[in-house]
C-alpha cells in the first residue's frame, strides 16, 4: 500500500447520511451539523459555499465541495441570502425561528429540499468517522476544498442509486460514496501546489513513505532507510523533513500510534497484541509511547473510545 492508499484508506461510511437536495431560489441552508466531512456535488445549476470566515466560493453543476467540520458552513443560492433553513445534530432541520422543518422539507426517498422541481440539484453525503488514520486525512485537508468539473461516473449512479430502496441498498450507496470520495481527494491531492502530493511524488521520500506504511512494525532507523532508498541519512532527513514537515522517525511513531490507537478499538484485541504489530516490543513500550504522545494510555483510549 502506498502513502496515499493508506492516507485514504481510512474514512468508511457506516449507513452514511445521504440524500439529494433539490432547491428553488432563494434559498439557503446553514449546515451546524458539526460533521466532520462532507461531500457535496452539484449536479444542477449553481450554488454558493459560504464559510464564516473566509470568502464565498461559487459552485456550477459538475462542482464537489468537500467541507472539513465541526465548523459550520452555509450553501445557498446567493451569498446575500439569508438563511432559512438550519441543519443539526443527528439530521434534524429546523427554522432560525426554531420551527421544525424534517417533515415539510421532506420531498421523497432520501430527497429533501423546497421544491421538487426547482433549477438546483445537489448530491449530500456526511461522514461520521471514528478511527484515527481518518483523523489523520482530516488533519491533511483545509477546511473547504473545491474540485472543478470532477468526470467520474460515479455521480450520476450514485443518484440513480439514491432514487431506489433495494435489499442492501445502504452499503451500496455507503461504498459508492467512499469511491466517490476517494476520486475527488486523489484529484485534489495530484495539485502539484499540495505538499502531500510533492511528498509522495518525490522518488526518495515517496519511496520511504511506502516503505514506513508496508511495514511499521518493522525496527526501522534513518540509516536503514536512507539505504533502502539509495540515498545519504542527511539527505533523506533533509529532503523527508522539507516535504512531510516531520522527520521520518517522528512521522513513523506518529503513524504507529494512529494504528495502535485503531486496533485497540477491536473488541478483544490485548494491548501486547496491537503493540507487536505496530513495532513495539512489549505492552509497556507501547504504553510509554502512547501516553508520551497522546497524553493518557492505551487501556483509557480504548474506554473513552467505547463510551
Amino acid at each position: 500500500m502506498d502513502a496515499l492508499a493508506g492516507l485514504l484508506d481510512g474514512p468508511r461510511a457506516r449507513s452514511a447520511f445521504l440524500l439529494r437536495a433539490i432547491m428553488r431560489p432563494p434559498w439557503s441552508v446553514r449546515a451546524q451539523d458539526e460533521a466532520p466531512l462532507s461531500l457535496v456535488a452539484v449536479t444542477k445549476g449553481e450554488a454558493w459555499v459560504i464559510p464564516d470566515d473566509t470568502a464565498p466560493v461559487r459552485l456550477t453543476a459538475g462542482d464537489v465541495a468537500v467541507t472539513r467540520g465541526p465548523d459550520p458552513f452555509t450553501f445557498a443560492d446567493d451569498p446575500a441570502t439569508p438563511p432559512q433553513v438550519i441543519l443539526l445534530p443527528g439530521q434534524r432541520c429546523r427554522s432560525p425561528e426554531g420551527e421544525d422543518l424534517s417533515e415539510r422539507m421532506g420531498l421523497g426517498t432520501r430527497t429533501w429540499g423546497d421544491d421538487l422541481d426547482g433549477p438546483v440539484s445537489m448530491l449530500i453525503g456526511t461522514y461520521q468517522l471514528d478511527s484515527e488514520v481518518s483523523r489523520r486525512l482530516l488533519r491533511s485537508l483545509p477546511p473547504l476544498l473545491v474540485q472543478r468539473q470532477v468526470e467520474t461516473p460515479l455521480i450520476p449512479l450514485l443518484g440513480q442509486e439514491m432514487s431506489g430502496d433495494q435489499p442492501g441498498q445502504e452499503v451500496v450507496l455507503d461504498r459508492m460514496l467512499d469511491l466517490l470520495l476517494i476520486a475527488v481527494l486523489r484529484a485534489w491531492f495530484g495539485d502539484q501546489r499540495n505538499s502531500w502530493f510533492l511528498a509522495f511524488g518525490d522518488p526518495v521520500v515517496g519511496a520511504a513513505l511506502r516503505l514506513l506504511h508496508n511495514d511499521p512494525a518493522h525496527p526501522w532507523s534513518v540509516a536503514e532507510l536512507a539505504s533502502r532508498v539509495g540515498v545519504s541519512r542527511a539527505t533523506l532527513a533533509r529532503t523527508f523533513t522539507e516535504l512531510v514537515g516531520e522527520p521520518p522517525m517522528a512521522y513513523l511513531t506518529d503513524w504507529r500510534l494512529t494504528l495502535a490507537a485503531d486496533l485497540l478499538r477491536e473488541p478483544g484485541t490485548t494491548i501486547g497484541a496491537v503493540a507487536r504489530k505496530v513495532g513495539y516490543g512489549s505492552s509497556f513500550a507501547l504504553s510509554t509511547a502512547f501516553k508520551r504522545v497522546r497524553g493518557i494510555s492505551p487501556q483509557e483510549h480504548r474506554v473513552r473510545s467505547q463510551a
